[in-house]
């Protein structure tokens, strides 16, 4: 039997989690990172299904809520509140599931721009000390083992030159990626490769909103440095059929997961 507790995180409205909890002790962990190009218009309750299978299968599933643009977030909030989301797994979320959770064994999954989150949650490591979501500027920091980053937009200064989701990526780092170039630098997880952040890029080839080309470029450029990561490529799949848990893409998805877990 799964129950779902919710806690904040934070003290806006948007900074929260749902953690759905099966039975059982010493559970691996998923954070669940909905899409929807980082705009308010989009939040958890796309999430909440692929947690609440995941539950299914005896993983703690958390499905983040976090600010988004018009809401408080872009940067560098929105990367902020994930990695802070994460973090405090070792204290609301341990509290929530009674001690259960198994901190060494949690990976993510995003859709979208969840996926650059999520992937980009993989490689904090590798972040500038003291800046956000850096290890150095939290005192509980929760590695991320693997990542399943479903059609992310992983190369963020492609993606504001090809101005993906109608100029998302701009309005996400406020400007443009020749203006702000630190900004993106520190966010697009193409620029963290090479830190050995295992990274599973599934990606259908009918999408029309992200191209195929941000998961590829990512995947090439981190196996040339030396990273675990892979492609995916799922022949016949659009944009949403990743997060449709009644689909074979969200299988394979799922799957690559507990295999991380």
């Amino acid at each position: 039997m799964t129950t779902v507790q919710e806690y904040s995180y934070g003290s806006h409205p948007s900074q929260f989690v749902r953690m759905h909890l099966p039975a059982g002790d010493r559970l691996p962990v998923v954070v669940v990172v909905h899409g929807g190009f980082w705009r308010n218009k989009y939040g958890v309750e796309l999430a909440e299904p692929l947690a609440a299978d995941l539950a299914k299968f005896g993983v703690a599933a958390a499905a983040v809520e976090y600010r988004r643009v018009g809401d408080g977030g872009g940067w560098p909030t929105t990367m902020a509140d994930v990695a802070r989301a994460v973090d405090h797994l070792a204290s609301a979320g341990q509290y929530v599931a009674e001690g259960r959770l198994r901190l060494d064994r949690v990976a993510a999954v995003g859709h979208s721009a969840g996926g650059q989150l999520a992937a980009w949650l993989t490689h904090r490591r590798s972040l500038r000390s003291g800046t956000a979501g850096s290890i150095t500027a939290t005192s509980h920091f929760v590695p991320v083992i693997g990542a399943v980053a479903q059609a992310g937009v992983l190369d963020l200064v492609g993606a504001s030159l090809e101005r993906l989701g109608d100029g998302a990526v701009d309005d996400l780092m406020q400007g443009a990626a020749g203006s702000v170039p630190q900004r993106y630098h520190h966010s697009s997880p193409l620029a963290h490769v090479g830190d050995g952040a295992a990274v599973v890029c599934v990606h259908g080839d009918q999408d029309e909103d992200v191209p195929l080309s941000q998961s590829q470029r990512y995947v090439d450029a981190a196996v040339l440095a030396g990273d675990p990561a892979r492609l995916v490529v799922l022949p016949g799949v659009d944009h949403m059929g990743l997060i449709d848990v009644r689909s074979d893409a969200w299988a394979v998805c799922r799957d690559s997961l507990l295999q991380m877990v």
